[in-house]
């Protein structure tokens, strides 16, 4: 269950990452404070999970989701460039979370 609510919480930090260009410079009220619920829900999530998976595990889940999500809309909604080298580090990052999935013990 935990790596369930690990999963959520990077998603969730995948929005957090994309609320924060809409803040302005956390100029503009409604989208600030959907960022710092985002930053908030995604943090909780992130310390339910470490209950039962050990830190150094859940932190490079949660970031290598993160990073994914974030490069993944990027280039979907924000027509960031997809280039051989960038997709290449994406791999790395799915690599490197799965290395560390399947090394940690139960």
């Amino acid at each position: 269950m935990n790596w369930l609510v690990l999963i959520a919480a990077g998603v969730v930090e995948v929005g957090f990452a994309v609320s924060i260009k809409p803040t302005e410079n956390f100029t503009r009220l409604l989208p600030t404070v959907l960022c710092l619920g985002l930053m908030v829900g995604s943090v909780y999530l992130l310390s339910r999970a470490m209950d039962t998976i050990p830190v150094g595990t859940a932190y490079v889940v949660f970031t290598g989701i993160g990073a994914i999500g974030a490069v993944t809309v990027g280039i979907v909604i924000d027509d960031d460039p997809v280039t051989f080298t960038r997709l290449g580090a994406l791999a790395l990052i799915v690599g490197g979370i799965a290395l560390t999935r399947l090394t940690t013990t139960p």
